[in-house]
């Protein structure tokens, strides 16, 4: 039964993550076959599955009621608050993070029941450490995947989702015994499942949110996932592959990103931006960024993102109109979303030995305790 339950999970968790790409799919598929309706359909989809899940939840509760109603609605107060806090006031996107907690409250059910013959503090940390691992594993698979966004942001949503679901599932179906220790049997999978939770997370920031800011006496500064000379080889590739094959607009689903591209295309919207609020400054000098290490963006879609020799001569006009300001004065804030870069400057190896010995640590800590009594229940002396 054990096994089943874990096998369960683990197929509908990956259920989860290989849906991916087929999210920007279906968005599309709504939008096509309710125009205007999109936010309606996901805010309604998901209030049916909630509310049917609570229904059911207050059917099946027969004792300690008062206990178990309390967890449910902390597990919905608690979702709530969340999102409410987590909004960007862009209601398609919020609508669409809410969907979160409908996944993310399911794999943490699926997993809570998993490990539910545990009655030791595992049965809550296991479900909480798997789900994260899940909701990490998604996020960077989105990274990959064109229309969507890998965000370290959304780790912690579907970590305020798990939280929720694990809530609700205790509510809904609670141990009749649970010891806040960890008994001896329970000590290593904890450290093993946390252990990947870590590393997992690690290569996730690696991949997706390190980088380097490139200083460049010509463009001014901005940061990248590339050091500049990589960024001038990839230029050169692109220029030389994009004039046979240049890349469609609407990649399909099941495709790579390109992150090269997609790097070049944060500027091109910096730029424009730039330009529609008068910072022509500033306008100027991301566009000379995309002359000189994103170029090949200009050739591509019948050259629509290339200014016109008209409009660049203008701008340049314009930048030493307000007085020529050196380049080292100028810092891009291309990849700034909601007041933070998406892209750190924290050391790679940094992170990567910090979450070594986080490993490290958890490991030692779990395995220096010592049973005490028959049971088996750690505890601290």
């Amino acid at each position: 039964m054990l096994i089943g339950r874990l096998l369960l999970a683990i197929v509908v968790a990956s259920g989860v993550v290989l849906s991916a790409p087929f999210i920007r799919d279906i968005r599309n598929f709504i939008k096509t076959n309710y125009p205007g309706q999109y936010v309606k359909v996901v805010a309604a989809a998901i209030a049916i599955i909630i509310g049917g899940a609570v229904v059911v939840a207050l059917v099946r509760i027969r004792d300690r009621r008062g206990f178990r109603y309390a967890l449910i609605a902390a597990a919905l107060a608690l979702g709530t608050s969340y999102a409410m806090w987590n909004a960007q006031g862009l209601a398609e996107i919020d609508t669409v993070e809410r969907f979160h907690f409908v996944e993310y409250g399911l794999v943490s059910l699926l997993f809570y029941r998993a490990f539910r013959p545990a009655a030791d503090l595992s049965l809550i940390v296991l479900p909480i450490l798997a789900g994260l691992i899940v909701g990490t594993f998604e996020e960077w698979l989105q990274w990959f995947i064109p229309g969507r966004v890998g965000d370290m942001r959304d780790v912690f949503l579907n970590l305020a989702a798990i939280v929720c679901g694990l809530l609700f599932s205790i509510g809904v179906d609670p141990a009749e015994r649970l010891s806040w220790s960890l008994r001896r049997s329970s000590r290593r999978r904890v450290a093993a499942v946390g252990a990947v939770a870590v590393m997992v997370f690690a290569a996730f920031l690696h991949t997706v949110h390190l980088g380097g800011e490139i200083n460049d006496p010509e463009v001014g500064r901005f940061r990248s996932r590339y050091d500049s000379a990589s960024l001038l080889a990839l230029a050169r590739d692109r220029g030389d592959r994009w004039r046979t094959a240049p890349p469609l607009k609407t990649p399909p689903s099941l495709s790579r990103e390109d992150q090269y591209l997609s790097e070049g295309l944060l500027h091109v919207t910096e730029r424009n931006n730039r330009w529609r609020v008068a910072d022509y400054t500033a306008s100027w000098f991301e566009n000379r960024i995309i002359e000189k290490y994103y170029g090949p963006l200009l050739t591509i879609w019948n050259g629509e993102l290339h200014w016109p020799d008209g409009q660049r001569n203008d701008g340049e006009q314009r930048y030493r109109a307000a007085g020529s300001p050196p380049a080292s004065s100028y810092v891009s804030t291309a990849d700034v979303a909601e007041g933070k870069h998406f892209i750190r400057l924290w050391p790679k190896l940094g992170v990567w030995v910090s979450a070594t010995l986080i490993a490290v640590i958890l490991a030692l800590a779990l395995g220096a305790l010592r049973p005490s009594g028959e049971d088996g229940v750690i505890n601290r002396s």
